[in-house]
């Protein structure tokens, strides 16, 4: 009888510890990571203005300094986390010595982050990438992605102006993450300076989702993560209606995708600020796989704290701390000036941990 209650204990005890055992989490983000530039041209590239006798006095000083800016970010955001990234995306950053000298970065060297980056056709050179943890992510395939015109979006440009745009490619990465798959694309669609039609940014989001479709078709049950500097809100036609973003977990269909920082951007954060107005053009989304994981799978994470899916992680240090823009995310240059700050977005993440 007393052997029967020992083991009748050590079996609840076991459930017990097994029910309080923590769950598997991993930190998926991106940053734009504002203009990060070598000190060396690139034939073929406008970057002058970063090199050290260009418009912005572009040493290895002040590169050293925008470098060890980043990746303090980066360790900030691994130790209010717990843990480093298992994927971030960045934007606006040069080529690969760039995003060679960030992971080496002694801040973050011990992440050990590996990363992928193709060469663009954007006439400054800045491009996309993707940082990753080799020993959680897995890359399989990956591919640079054109933007080109069609579908079912009607750009308002002329065939002319059409032949001679030129804009960032989309970075698609497909792998193993913890086991299962994944595909992540890191975009940074057109830019609204010079009053460019939000039409262009709604055909780049086309070009992604019929991307996704395809993969969906192709890899039943894959779970998909597209992120990027949008140039759009979440509450825009890019990102509402040509990518499927839906506020609620509700909402999301089978080939919708939930759009986290939708309600994250109606509770009145975001991630850069322009004319005293908040945005979010740094968004993550989420497919339905992801979204609705089968138990014992990976899976968003919300906040129970804060009820959202999304985060923005917006430091006092990475803050302008006086002057006409306090408040605002500190920035690297102002006034055509270097002002030593960090980038002029917020980075946003998303968690995702076995349900």
């Amino acid at each position: 009888m007393k052997k029967a209650v020992y083991i009748l204990l050590f079996l609840i005890l076991g459930q017990a510890a097994f029910a309080a055992s923590p769950k598997k989490t991993h930190v998926i983000g991106f940053y734009n990571v504002e203009n990060l530039f070598d000190t060396v041209h690139d034939e073929g590239k406008n970057d002058y203005e970063y090199l050290p006798d260009g418009a912005n006095k572009w040493t290895e000083e002040t590169y050293a300094k925008k470098l060890g800016n980043m990746a303090s970010v980066i360790r900030a955001m691994k130790e209010e986390n717990g843990a480093y990234h298992a994927v971030l995306g960045i934007a606006e950053v040069e080529n690969r010595r760039a995003v060679g000298d960030l992971v080496a970065r002694p801040e973050i060297s011990d992440a050990g982050f590996d990363f992928i980056l193709y060469d663009g056709p954007d006439t400054r050179g800045i491009d996309v990438a993707l940082l990753y943890r080799p020993e959680v992510f897995k890359p399989l395939h990956s591919k640079s992605i054109p933007y080109t015109f069609g579908g079912t979006v009607d750009v308002t440009m002329t065939q002319e102006e059409k032949d001679a745009f030129v804009t960032r490619d989309i970075l698609m990465i497909r792998g193993l993450l913890d086991g299962e798959m994944f595909a992540f694309f890191v975009a940074h669609l057109p830019s609204r300076v010079g009053g460019k039609a939000n039409d262009l940014r709604s055909r780049g989001a086309e070009i992604i989702y019929g991307e996704c479709l395809r993969l969906m078709e192709e890899f039943p049950g894959i779970k998909i993560v597209v992120m990027g500097d949008m140039n759009d809100n979440p509450t825009d036609d890019s990102m509402a209606v040509y990518m499927h973003g839906k506020e609620t977990v509700a909402e999301v269909g089978k080939d919708d995708f939930l759009s986290p920082f939708l309600s994250v951007l109606k509770g009145g954060q975001g991630t850069l600020s322009y004319r005293g107005e908040w945005n979010i053009y740094d968004i993550i989304l989420a497919n339905s796989n992801l979204v609705n994981a089968p138990k014992g799978t990976l899976g968003i994470v919300k906040d129970n704290k804060t009820g959202y899916y999304g985060h923005i992680f917006n430091k006092p240090f990475m803050t302008q701390q006086e002057g006409e823009y306090k408040g605002t995310p500190f920035r690297t240059f102002s006034g055509g000036k270097f002002i030593g700050g960090y980038s002029d977005h917020y980075p946003t993440f998303i968690i995702v941990g076995t349900k």
